[in-house]
């Protein structure tokens, strides 16, 4: 009895991907301290991060210890219960704030949307590596079918940062497969076609009575008060003024730890979730948001590593794009918070208050250690 316990704590350790889980301490340590000065007067919140914490490392070891065959397993199902659950949002899902995006199941409300940023990447992942022998075009366009039922699905709620999320992880999966860029070449000139003449009429197109008609109003205004926050200063535009004003007062060296002012006056929106960058770049200025960025960067460093040395195709798509979307959350937060970007409500990983966002970014981070511990057993 003695020695299975000690076996199984032994193959514990053994799963886990150290390296990895240096960095993601570091990150731990580093949330909960902003998180500390930016709770202000938000009773509970320090202590449930901290909670958040522990679950997400918590779900992270037991998903290290699947391999990646056996989580290959379950793709199938989960995806298929994924888009159910969708679709059950749609029909009779929890409303709040003009946006229905829960299920409500009594004792628990419930978020689909966001297992849906790792269940159509493994979906994918799952598709290819069945097809990699003999890999045609048609391929491709099923791949794009299993992608876009859940982004509409998503858009539908309407929850757009999310569906962006999902879209990018899984194009990552379909680009890495082989998709030429030749055939991306013309989308990306034609988007940038597309920005060029939206900032050329923009009078026209933010004008109130101007119908956008494949966005929702509220997405319009988004992406006008970030051309011109100053249009609704005190209105949609106050988020991005106030995360600028917060940065751009913290200056270079920052005005220390638990000194921001933008933060404990209450300027700063969304300061533990969305914005919670501001509050680390005021107190830690410029250079403390270099350090951020390392830090990030050694992260996407450790993951590309685990991509380029998985043993099966399956891990390293799946492990490309969880590195990908890591990068993509970093860059779309950062990004909006500093008036680059619309806002679109992406939490900053591993520093962002969430239950949901932490686990998920768990279950990513497990998937990642058993992708880069796995090896096939020969024969």
């Amino acid at each position: 009895m003695l020695n299975t316990v000690w076996n199984g704590v032994i193959r514990a350790f053994k799963a886990i991907d150290w390296p990895l889980m240096i960095i993601l301490f570091l990150f731990a340590c580093l949330g909960m301290t902003v998180m500390h000065s930016a709770v202000g007067h938000m009773e509970g919140r320090f202590e449930g991060q901290l909670r958040n914490f522990l679950i997400a490392f918590g779900v992270m070891w037991f998903v290290a210890l699947w391999p990646p065959p056996k989580v290959m397993k379950i793709v199938i199902p989960i995806y298929i219960i994924g888009c159910a659950l969708l679709l059950a949002v749609l029909l009779f899902g929890y409303t709040s704030k003009g946006a229905t995006r829960w299920l409500d199941i009594g004792f628990l409300r419930i978020q689909p949307s966001e297992m849906m940023k790792l269940c159509v990447p493994m979906m994918l992942a799952w598709y290819f590596d069945k097809h990699r022998s003999d890999l045609k075009v048609l391929d491709f366009f099923v791949a794009g079918v299993l992608l876009l039922i859940p982004f509409f699905l998503i858009i539908k709620q309407p929850d757009l940062g999310t569906a962006l999320l999902v879209f990018a992880t899984g194009f990552f999966v379909i680009y890495f497969a082989g998709l030429s860029f030749k055939l991306l070449a013309p989308i990306f000139i034609l988007g940038l076609i597309g920005i060029g003449l939206i900032l050329y009429f923009e009078p026209v197109l933010c004008a109130p009575d101007f119908d956008w008609v494949i966005l929702h109003n509220y997405q319009k205004t988004r992406v006008c008060t970030l051309l011109d926050p100053n249009l609704d200063p005190l209105g949609k535009g106050f988020h991005t003024i106030q995360g600028m004003i917060a940065i751009g007062s913290g200056g270079i060296y920052g005005k220390g730890y638990l000194q921001g002012t933008q933060t404990h006056l209450d300027f700063i929106p969304e300061q533990t979730t969305d914005f919670i960058f501001a509050v680390f770049a005021e107190e830690f200025g410029l250079y403390g948001s270099i350090c951020l960025l390392i830090l990030y960067t050694l992260l996407l460093i450790r993951c590309f590593m685990i991509t380029m040395k998985a043993k099966t195709q399956f891990g390293a798509l799946l492990a490309g794009a969880l590195t990908m979307m890591f990068f993509f959350y970093v860059f779309v937060n950062m990004g909006m918070v500093m008036g680059i970007l619309p806002i679109v409500g992406v939490p900053l990983p591993f520093m962002s208050y969430g239950g949901t966002a932490l686990v998920t970014l768990g279950i990513a981070s497990g998937l990642l250690m058993s992708i880069s511990k796995y090896k096939p057993k020969k024969g």
